[in-house]
């Protein structure tokens, strides 16, 4: 009997050499295009990426896809979902960072 772990592997191998290559080009031209567009959004930032960062770059994986890859559906639709997870992490974070900052204003009107 096969392990699972190496039915993983057959089926990556034959995606990757097949229909993935055949959906959005060679590896290194799919990999290279999306490396170009996530430089292009990590200029200039400093400091860590937050969730918001990683939904956006992974719709920027998906624009990738669509630029070099054939008409897919999936692309546009997965896009607009990192689009709207990016949206729900970006509330998120100002919620929480509004929170902190009420919370400090709090206390130091305690304080007073």
């Amino acid at each position: 009997m096969t392990k699972p772990s190496r039915q993983v592997l057959a089926t990556a191998l034959n995606l990757i050499g097949g229909d993935r290559a055949a959906d959005y080009g060679g590896m290194w031209e799919n990999h290279e295009n999306i490396a170009q567009l996530w430089n292009g959004y990590l200029h200039n930032m400093d400091g860590f990426l937050s969730a918001e960062d990683v939904a956006n770059m992974m719709e920027l994986l998906k624009i990738a896809r669509r630029k070099l890859g054939t008409l897919k559906k999936d692309n546009y639709i997965d896009g607009a979902g990192y689009a709207a997870v990016a949206f729900e992490c970006a509330k998120e974070e100002s919620d929480r960072i509004n929170s902190v900052t009420v919370t400090v204003r709090k206390s130091d009107e305690e304080k007073s």
